[in-house]
């Protein structure tokens, strides 16, 4: 089919993009706003027309009259490794094959950030929030629920959502991984955890239960966020003349892990014969290793997946939630440093 002629300004209609698809105009708008209603064939000849003709749909003037943006929101601390690029990914591809976009704010650590993101975000009117974790000021909190759209927390677990959660338990988390050292006749304990809520919480966790079963705490380590390989290394270098000869380490990131083992190995410290070793996230980097170390995997891509579903069941009328609370499960992958 020939393409049209523009308009006397030179910008594509939605007109346009009809007649060149050979639809209704309406049914341009549906293809753009609710594809889930257009066949596969009729879609592809729509988006097609919309390709060759470059037309860019006025979205403000749509959301206006829809209420609609076609926005979501998601707001990580950062995306320099797989614990938030991973379930980052995964939200964005299932909104995408839903016709929405997903908008990245990135809040880091520092306490107020995310508030002052969030006040930026919300002017934007998106359909839906993505948050990471469930500590957030009154303010903010308030922000959320005053904008009156859908939110999904993850990586958290809380009795009080603002809305939906997607999470797991993460002090619960470092208690698992003490039994799963104490199984193994471990009686000495260090744990190396990044200055931040969560990484903290599995750090809590883990240190109650060693004070719980009567074990030693050899060591503990406050490392910088987000915390690194070489954090890793200098910590395992600052404790290793308390260690016994037999000591289990808990890593709040499988960085911090290899960076602690990469050091052990460097002075000598057998492993996991004197030291053993967990981390914590399943990065590639744990399973390529040529010492593939133990990890504490909770998928992470599906996290950001079931959140992105229960916004869209939200945001199509459907009803609510059983829970509003969904925990994720986790597993310890045990490997040669244990």
């Amino acid at each position: 089919m020939a393409i049209p002629p523009r308009g006397p300004s030179g910008s594509v209609k939605i007109t346009d993009v009809a007649a060149a698809a050979g639809v209704a105009p309406m049914t341009v708008s549906r293809v753009l706003n609710t594809p889930d209603r257009v066949s596969g064939p009729t879609s592809a000849r729509v988006r097609d027309a919309i390709e060759r003709l470059g037309y860019v749909p006025n979205l403000l003037a749509g959301s206006l009259s829809s209420r609609r943006s076609r926005m979501i929101a998601a707001i990580v601390p950062n995306i320099g490794s797989p614990t938030f690029s991973d379930p980052v990914q995964a939200f964005t591809d299932t909104l995408g094959e839903a016709g929405y976009h997903v908008t990245l704010g990135l809040s880091g650590y520092g306490p107020g950030r995310e508030e002052a993101l969030l006040r930026t975000v919300l002017t934007r009117r998106p359909d839906g929030v993505m948050l990471t974790g469930a500590g957030h000021s009154a303010a903010a909190r308030r922000l959320l629920r005053d904008a009156g759209v859908p939110v999904v927390e993850i990586w958290d677990a809380t009795d009080d959502p603002i809305d939906m959660l997607v999470g797991f338990d993460h002090a619960a988390l470092g208690a698992a991984v003490v039994d799963f050292f104490a199984a193994s006749g471990h009686t000495s304990f260090v744990v190396l955890a990044g200055d931040i809520p969560r990484a903290n919480l599995r750090r809590q966790g883990f240190l109650h239960r060693v004070a719980e079963l009567g074990h030693t705490l050899v060591a503990e380590r406050m490392l910088p966020a987000p915390s690194t390989i070489t954090d890793g290394r200098l910590a395992l270098r600052a404790i290793a003349p308390m260690l016994g000869p037999r000591t289990a380490l808990f890593a709040a990131s499988d960085l911090t892990a290899f960076g602690a083992i990469l050091e052990a190995r460097a002075l000598g410290i057998a492993i996991p014969e004197r030291l053993a070793v967990c981390g914590f996230g399943d990065y590639e980097l744990g399973r390529g290793t040529d010492m593939p170390f133990t990890t504490v995997g909770f998928g992470s891509a599906e996290m950001g997946r079931i959140a992105a579903r229960n916004l869209l069941a939200r945001l199509s009328g459907a009803p609510p939630m059983p829970s509003p609370r969904i925990m994720v499960p986790y597993r310890i992958i045990a490997r040669a440093s244990t």
